[in-house]
């Protein structure tokens, strides 16, 4: 803690004056972020690596050679592109809602508040920050898991975009449920009971189309049946719904969800309270 503490101490939050006191509060918040999670990449970035690799060796390599779909993509390969956005997933969320919980709860967010930042800076800052951690997350998972099976990259740059857009549309959601949680345990309720089943009921080890109705219809109505299926259809090829749409979706819950953030960074009492 010491030396994350001297790191800190050296990117702090400060409003000089000027016409440029806006934009270095933002490079200085957005650099103090970075260097929160790097600070413990231990936790940050091998910890989602050990968990994606116990998935690969328990569904992927014991159950998986015993799942046939009937076609050139193998159940292995089925299952690492959601392995790879749930840990840019939970990685995003995890880096936004962590950092702005945490300094509410100490008071330090009131240093924040007295500088000239906005609440796009806010929003860019934290953001930016989480999309760096999360990509660079599915990137090691994605390096795991070619030690397990070989993946197409049919379209790589479609890819980067839905990974990209994923990660932005969960440091929103972070930063919401930081925002309008009072404590650790109403912080815990969005992972817990939220994000966990939204992850594990999108179609991340089974095809959402093989669900008998009213289950299949239901599933359309989970976001994270968009994020994943438009993965994988950049990374393999082939997917239940075209990329167009699981990307126009993503990108129209992403813009929900900033304006949401943007209202309660201008204007929510739960910032300062």
């Amino acid at each position: 803690m010491s030396k994350l503490s001297e790191r800190l101490d050296r990117v702090q939050v400060f409003a000089p004056e000027g016409s440029h006191s806006s934009f270095r509060s933002f490079q200085t918040l957005l650099k103090r972020e970075i260097l929160r999670f790097l600070s413990v990449a231990g936790q940050t970035l091998l910890a989602p690596v050990v968990t994606a690799t116990l998935y690969l060796l328990i569904f992927g390599v014991s159950l998986g050679s015993r799942v046939s779909f009937g076609g050139d993509v193998t159940y292995i390969q089925f299952v690492v592109p959601g392995l790879a956005l749930m840990g840019v997933i939970n990685n995003a969320f995890a880096n936004t809602s962590s950092s702005l919980f945490v300094a509410k709860f100490l008071g330090n967010i009131q240093d924040l508040l007295v500088t000239p930042l906005t609440p796009w800076q806010y929003l860019f800052a934290y953001s930016a920050a989480a999309i760096i951690r999360a990509l660079a997350v599915g990137a090691v998972i994605l390096g795991v898991a070619a030690c397990f099976t070989s993946l197409p990259w049919a379209h790589p740059v479609e890819a980067l975009l839905m990974a990209g857009v994923s990660a932005l549309l969960f440091a929103l959601f972070g930063l919401i449920a930081a925002l309008y949680a009072k404590s650790f345990d109403t912080l815990s309720i969005f992972t817990n009971f939220m994000l966990m089943p939204l992850i594990y009921l999108g179609g991340l080890f089974y095809p959402v189309s093989e669900l008998p109705q009213p289950w299949n219809l239901v599933s359309r109505f989970n976001p994270l049946y968009y994020l994943i299926e438009g993965f994988r259809h950049a990374l393999l090829g082939v997917g239940e719904i075209s990329f167009v749409t699981s990307f126009t979706v993503s990108v129209g819950l992403s813009a929900v969800l900033a304006g949401i953030v943007l209202w309660m960074f201008g204007s929510s009492p739960r910032l300062r309270n």
